[in-house]
């Protein structure tokens, strides 16, 4: 199972959101390269980057900012927020991203996806983000009549690497990751799951690990590294015992 430390961006600095509200954000560097260089220490191969700006725009607002951490990490970086072309999916890429999630696409636009998946193999993830079992898009600003499990089902044949899923109303919170609906999505759909929203600790890890071989992927944790309640390597160490 994979850990993934997140750096989210807005504005340039790393900060985390409470339930995805951009007026709702704490901010804890104004060095996403620095943070980057932290995780990388720490022992984490993987990194988990939002263009939390872009997410809200439909295009990229901290360029800069990724390329940066791009250079710094010496592993796999995987990006979301506002990736919503073909144009973009491929300047990404050729940067050096290597997984692009897609998300409010993914909902408008099926076919992009499964364009993407194809022109990309292993190299696209979708982003599955509910707000009480449905679809929450633009930034999660917007909530859609389409449940989390009809749409991953969509995509269960189109070369999509996995399912991201967050609980939007976990998110930045702490509350604990929901593992009962995560586990849930990956027994409903063929794509490996990666979870999201709420981390609040090495327990969350090791329920997750548990399940590992049910679908789950890896985990995304952010705020819990932060404030010093998660220790990413001993997270790293669970995960990949």
């Amino acid at each position: 199972m994979i850990v993934f430390p997140a750096i989210d961006l807005k504005g340039g600095q790393v900060v985390r959101l409470a339930e995805g509200d951009m007026d709702r954000a704490t901010v804890y560097g104004d060095d996403p390269a620095h943070q980057a260089r932290l995780f990388a220490e720490a022992g984490s191969r993987y990194l988990h980057v939002v263009d939390l700006d872009g997410a809200f725009a439909g295009e990229a607002r901290n360029r800069e900012a990724v390329e940066s951490i791009l250079k710094a990490f010496p592993g796999h970086v995987q990006l979301g927020g506002g990736i919503r072309n073909p144009v973009a999916v491929d300047g990404w890429f050729d940067l050096g991203v290597s997984r692009v999630v897609i998300g409010t696409a993914a909902l408008k636009d099926p076919q992009f996806v499964k364009d993407m998946a194809k022109a990309y193999p292993g190299g696209i993830v979708v982003a599955v983000d509910a707000r009480d079992g449905m679809v929450a898009t633009a930034g999660w600003a917007d909530v859609s009549d389409v449940s989390i499990v009809e749409m991953a089902r969509r995509f269960e044949d189109a070369g999509v690497a996995s399912l991201l899923f967050t609980d939007v109303g976990r998110d930045g919170l702490l509350k604990g990751c929901n593992i009962e609906a995560t586990v849930d999505l990956a027994r409903a759909t063929r794509l490996p799951v990666i979870a999201s929203g709420g981390v609040k600790g090495i327990d969350d890890i090791a329920m997750l690990k548990v399940h590992e071989q049910g679908g789950i992927e890896g985990v995304i944790t952010g705020r819990a590294l932060y404030d010093g309640r998660l220790d990413l390597a001993a997270a790293i160490a669970i995960a990949e015992a």
